[in-house]
């Protein structure tokens, strides 16, 4: 049955034909998703295709998965298309977590792209985050997590030279910022803040998310038994991921 003729004859939709295009194509997509004809991470046609097979316009395909993409019913991944989101990876909000950890413990593989990874001069604002002082060298990592090959973190992070000199000499390819911290300066003492926020540009083309999407970001600063060894920026694609308590 082709796409056209699936969407038209959809008995099961309880939806008027007064109701907007793109509310009857999210019903459509929904339906699929619920009934498990759809799993999770099948790929949801294209807006191409809608426009192509059903006639709509591609204002009513993007409105329809951009809404289905910020209520979590799908994944939009920049250059590769949407598909069918799977449950959303979580992570302890009052731990400090190894993200590759979190990862493998999914069954899934962790990858990592490395964007920045050198020495930076500290403003007032840094300095005074890191417990140090203004204009002194420290450590500047920026990362991209990724869960098989999906992007799901962004880790920007500054290091105190003083806590972890071999800092740079590190392969995060292989290794974790939070793994080698962890060994090197062991945390006795962490704190961190969480927002909702709109990714800065550069972090949606990172995540291959649209800049209208929701994110979580955590702001991180940890302690080992000398002082502040970093403070971290965890940005998170609000469709993909959520932090989770419990006492």
């Amino acid at each position: 049955m082709s796409l056209l003729e699936d969407f038209g004859g959809a008995a099961d939709a309880p939806v008027a034909d007064e109701t907007p295009l793109y509310a009857r194509l999210k019903h459509y997509i929904r339906s699929r998703v619920e009934s498990g004809e759809w799993p999770p991470e099948h790929r949801v046609p294209s807006e191409n295709e809608f426009v192509e097979h059903l006639g709509i316009s591609r204002m009513t395909a993007n409105r329809a998965l951009r809404e289905l993409a910020a209520e979590g019913i799908v994944t939009r991944v920049r250059g590769k298309g949407s598909f069918v989101s799977s449950r959303k990876r979580s992570s302890a909000f009052q731990s400090v977590p190894n993200i590759a950890d979190e990862i493998t413990l999914r069954g899934r593989q962790h990858h990592a792209e490395v964007i920045v990874h050198q020495h930076e001069i500290c403003g007032p604002d840094l300095a005074e985050a890191l417990d140090g002082a203004i204009g002194a060298s420290v450590f500047h990592s920026v990362i991209v997590h990724k869960e098989d090959d999906l992007p799901i973190q962004i880790e920007d992070r500054f290091v105190n030279p003083d806590r972890a000199r071999a800092y740079l000499e590190q392969d995060f390819l292989a290794v974790t910022p939070n793994s080698y911290l962890s060994a090197v300066a062991p945390i006795v003492r962490s704190e961190q803040f969480i927002e909702a926020v709109t990714a800065q540009p550069w972090e949606c083309r990172l995540l291959g998310i649209g800049r209208s999407e929701p994110c979580l970001l955590v702001r991180r600063r940890t302690w080992s038994r000398e002082g502040v060894v970093s403070a971290v920026r965890l940005v998170y694609p609000g469709s993909r991921y959520r932090l989770e308590s419990t006492s």
